[in-house]
């Protein structure tokens, strides 16, 4: 026999019982870990066992078990039925902790500060009446919301949830339009250069004939210029700036600050919008996200944050067909992509960016070899061009800039052209290795795409036979609907993976998943809204034990 498993007979560690399966590392055994764990529950125990985390009255009303029973029960469950109260104790306490967490820092918003009447003179109408299009029903539901959130005087801390394309930034900048015209300045927050310049762009067009002075201010303008904005910022001569991560720098001073809008919110975390809301008096802040996920989990992310949602698209969006197919059909997606340039089209090719964790050197290759490929030997008669993230912002500017001019048929690019981009004339979009992007971002990308009056299409190239490829490929050819993709992604990769590309200052979930835990997790709510209604800073002796969980846990993350 090689290398047998064997149990002393009393002692038995590995047979005749519920063993625990542990991810391991380098050359650990599953045997040598248990031996560890089980050693450490032991010593555990001898020391009178971990301190408890919750309180008895939580502990009795909703059936939990002690730390202790629990933590031993997870690991070494002499049932499943022990495994699953143990498991239901653990996640209770990671999610309700979050939850507190979120209400306080809400509580905190809310209590300590006075927020900013904004005047009822400057109405929202006098721009949606210059509108060359009609506002939806959901953009107008949504407008009075912030409109009367913007007259009251408490603080505005909305979160604006939209599927792409659904007319988000026009509601940021109706929203600004009144903070100006009741006298402050805005700032507009975007993720990216490029996104931020295009943004000035639709400000400008429907704002200049307001008398609104909107500005750029990105990392790659010439310090001159860039001295010359700051000078103008803090004069007041600058009603509405627009830019990137550098708005968040010291030296950005305004003379009167009264609304922030961060678009794309899962690229700026809690404490980043915490920096820029101190650059006023408790400004109004609007966050905008094209990451439509379902209300219960936004509950859990933002929850320091009121929401809402444009659920209906503008009725001039056509559905993007969509494509799943394999390497075989290599030929024929690139004949397709030929017809529609041939007919003045233009196509978008999406090459996967491995995590950054990963060699970025190689994703610069795979963009580079796909590059030279197409333009040589693919697409030699048409003009293709390639971007990636590692270019320097001017030369990604002046691509996206020639992209949008028609100079460019064919652009190859990472998961950089992701954010908000409009290209109306482009009606393909191919993404390579498409199992290597979850259904979010492939929804994301997808809607860079039917922007203009053309039938547009999106081809999935995938590898893989595995059942959950399939599964996914199929959702995103069935539906548009970025809701129904989001809970799909979920169900599908769990929500570590869903989150974890968010930074949005929570902690990973150790053990809650929030798809399969929904019933826990509406639980949790309850519970966290109606202690926080009895102790909102959870000061009352009861409550001491979570307080702590809190602090030990959300400090470094969340300012509470």
């Amino acid at each position: 026999m090689n290398s047998p498993v064997f149990d002393e007979i009393e002692k038995t560690n590995n047979t005749g019982k519920i063993i625990p399966i542990y991810p391991l590392t380098f050359s650990l055994t599953q045997n040598t870990l248990r031996k560890i764990i089980e050693n450490g529950i032991e010593k555990i125990k001898e020391q009178k066992g971990l301190q408890e985390t919750l309180p008895e009255y939580i502990l009795k009303e909703y059936k939990l078990e002690g730390i202790n029973e629990a933590n031993h029960d997870i690991h070494f469950p002499k049932e499943f039925e022990d495994f699953k109260k143990a498991r239901k104790r653990l996640v209770f306490e990671e999610l309700l902790s979050t939850q507190l967490a979120l209400l306080q820092l809400k509580n905190n918003n809310l209590t300590d500060k006075k927020g900013i009447q904004f005047s009822r003179d400057a109405k929202m109408s006098d721009v949606i009446n210059t509108l060359p299009f009609n506002l939806t029903k959901a953009q107008l539901r949504v407008l009075q919301e912030i409109d009367e959130n913007m007259e009251s005087e408490k603080s505005m801390n909305r979160l604006l949830q939209g599927d792409v394309g659904s007319g988000k930034t026009i509601v940021a900048m109706i929203a600004a339009y009144k903070a100006v015209k009741s006298g402050y300045q805005a700032a507009i927050l975007a993720p990216t250069a490029i996104l931020a310049t295009q943004h000035l762009n639709n400000f400008k067009n429907i704002l200049d004939k307001f008398d609104i002075k909107c500005e750029l201010l990105i990392s790659g303008i010439t310090k001159k210029k860039k001295e010359a904005i700051l000078e103008r910022l803090q004069n007041g001569e600058i009603d509405i700036l627009i830019g990137t991560h550098a708005i968040l720098e010291e030296n950005v001073v305004f003379k009167n600050l009264g609304m922030v809008v961060t678009d794309e919110q899962h690229r700026f975390g809690v404490k980043q919008r915490t920096r820029i809301a101190e650059k006023g008096q408790n400004p109004d802040v609007l966050v905008m996200s094209a990451t439509p996920i379902p209300r219960t989990l936004a509950l859990i992310l933002y929850g320091d944050l009121d929401i809402s949602i444009i659920d209906e698209l503008p009725p001039n969006r056509k559905k993007i067909e969509t494509f799943a197919v394999t390497k075989q059909m290599e030929e024929r997606v690139n004949n397709f992509i030929k017809k529609q340039v041939d007919e003045g089209r233009q196509a978008y090719i999406v090459c996967p960016l491995v995590e950054e964790s990963e060699d970025e050197e190689n994703d610069l290759k795979a963009v580079i070899t796909l590059y030279e490929t197409c333009q040589k030997e693919t697409f030699s008669n048409y003009k293709v061009e390639y971007i990636h993230g590692k270019m320097k912002q001017k030369e990604k500017d002046d691509i996206m800039a020639r992209f949008k001019n028609g100079e460019i048929d064919i652009l190859i690019s990472t998961t950089v052209i992701e954010v908000g981009v409009d290209v109306p004339n482009s009606s393909i979009m191919v993404i390579e290795d498409a199992q290597r992007f979850g259904l979010a971002q492939l929804h994301q990308l997808r809607g860079r795409v039917g922007r203009g009056e053309y039938k547009s299409y999106c081809v999935l190239k995938y590898q893989g036979k595995g059942q959950n490829v399939k599964e996914r490929m199929k959702v995103m050819c069935e539906t548009n609907d970025g809701f129904v993709i989001s809970q799909k992604d979920l169900e599908l990769r769990g929500s570590g993976d869903f989150f974890g590309t968010m930074q949005h200052g929570i902690p990973d979930f150790k053990i809650a998943n929030l798809f399969t835990d929904m019933e826990i997790l509406k639980l949790t709510q309850e519970a966290a809204i109606k202690i926080v209604d009895k102790d909102p800073k959870l000061e009352k002796e009861e409550n001491k034990l979570l307080n702590n969980l809190i602090k030990d846990k959300f400090t470094d993350r969340i300012e509470i």
